[in-house]
């Protein structure tokens, strides 16, 4: 930490140290500090008691990292490290992960930062904040992950997964379980490759029934690092799907299904959209019967109803043999295109024209006007203003198709989506739009006046 502090300061005049150190206690020059701090004052007073001066420094420290001033946080850290000094053990204590938070930041970023400068930085923090030593090896690792030290990050989780300090709390279990946890996927970064290069071998070969085999071994041995971490209730995504991938290479496909089912369902576990993705992909790959993959997207449905894989539970309400199925499947149609980021979809709207086509030959008009019901008022605007019209037909003449055959059977043919694209004399789409005009006149739910 000295040595980080001699680099980004310069030392100054005599005078100007003897300045800085009434306030600072540091010693260090910084003369637009010392204007910084003489400004703040309580009830007409300069702070310069150690809490104000810390506080004002931490202030100041924030606001450089928000401009990304790295150079002026840097030097501001240097004066604010003698909060360490802290006569108070537990402002002590929490400074120390202010500090390394803060610090951190700061030599990610510094132009003159160095990986070698952040180790040093990282291991004097672990030793000065033991209480943080689980938390600072974890985001230390991280930090060598990102720089592509793979083998000194592992080293680094190998430390501080054998570190214990006093009685072990379950805040600290936790860590440990992360710490093994990331060491794992190290692991399973190592095995991927390994997989990898197996899928080039000739599966006739004895090298490929060799080496599957030390793959399979590798695996087991990976797979104990994300065992205790995925129990305990939260939202470990890479962790579990790394696991479920090794679990599956090795046969044990029950025991991937109770992973993937724990961790969708367990109530424990907060809500997850990403578990019941990884569940039905699973239950995809098992050729599961479809009520199964019903019910897992069902759930999604429920939690996400833009999710792409809307357009899949679609396609599997429309095949289903009951009616509240085949309705649903129209509701989830109507569902995603409510959304901004899928207004554009084209195998939606696709989906959608051909949907109300078929629901209305088969006589079920209520289904579509009580979905309708709900978007009457704000669909027009949404999807089939005129300007929409227009900004379609130049980017996408098929969506514009598809929507403006889809804004006539919805509004009618008085829709000015509608009009604008029927009135267009483009030699690709005279034939779709043709069509277009007798599939409104057939099955548009807007009656004409007598």
């Amino acid at each position: 930490m000295t040595d980080f502090s001699e680099e980004l300061t310069r030392p100054g005049s005599e005078d100007d140290q003897v300045e800085i150190s009434a306030v600072s206690g540091t010693g260090m020059h910084f003369p637009w500090l010392q204007e910084h701090l003489d400004a703040v004052a309580t009830r007409g007073k300069k702070k310069k008691e150690f809490a104000q001066t810390t506080g004002a420094c931490l202030s100041f420290i924030k606001e450089a990292l928000l401009k990304h001033q790295w150079q002026r946080a840097a030097e501001y850290m240097c004066s604010y490290l003698q909060i360490l000094e802290d006569f108070d053990s537990n402002k002590r204590q929490s400074a120390t992960e202010i500090v390394w938070k803060l610090g951190s930041e700061v030599l990610f970023y510094h132009p003159e930062s160095s990986t070698e400068t952040f180790n040093t930085f990282a291991d004097q923090m672990k030793n000065i904040g033991v209480l943080n030593y689980l938390k600072i090896s974890l985001q230390h690792a991280l930090y060598l992950i990102h720089h592509g030290m793979l083998e000194e990050a592992s080293r680094n989780l190998s430390q501080a997964e054998t570190w214990r300090y006093g009685e072990k709390s379950s805040s600290q279990e936790t860590l440990i379980n992360l710490v093994q946890a990331y060491k794992g996927l190290l692991e399973y970064f190592s095995w991927s490759e390994r997989k990898m290069e197996l899928s080039k071998l000739d599966k006739d070969d004895y090298a490929y029934s060799t080496e599957a085999r030390n793959i399979v071994s590798h695996s087991w041995k990976t797979s104990v690092n994300f065992n205790a971490l995925i129990k305990t209730p939260g939202v470990w995504d890479p962790f579990v799907k790394s696991y479920v991938e090794m679990l599956e290479f090795s046969g044990d496909r029950d025991g991937a299904r109770k992973v993937l089912t724990s961790y969708a369902y367990d109530e424990k576990f907060p809500a997850n959209p990403n578990a019941h993705v990884y569940l039905y992909n699973f239950l995809k790959r098992e050729k599961a019967p479809r009520a199964k993959l019903l019910s897992v997207l069902k759930i999604l449905y429920q939690i996400v109803p833009s999710h792409k894989l809307m357009l899949e539970f679609h396609l599997l309400l429309k095949k289903s043999e009951k009616e509240e199925h085949r309705k649903l499947g129209l509701a989830v149609l109507f569902g995603l295109l409510d959304f901004a980021g899928c207004t554009r979809n084209i195998t939606a709207w696709k989906h959608l024209a051909s949907y109300l086509r078929q629901i209305l030959m088969q006589n079920h008009l209520a289904w579509v006007q009580e979905e309708w019901k709900s978007r009457r008022n704000w669909w027009p605007a949404f999807h089939f203003s005129y300007f929409w019209a227009k900004s379609d037909w130049k980017e996408d003449k098929d969506l514009a198709y598809e929507k403006a055959l889809i804004a006539g059977m919805l509004l009618g043919k008085g829709c000015r989506y509608f009009r604008y694209i029927l009135k267009q004399d483009h030699q690709g789409v005279k034939k779709k739009i043709k069509l277009m005009k007798k599939s409104v006149k057939k099955y548009s739910i807007v009656k004409p006046p007598c």
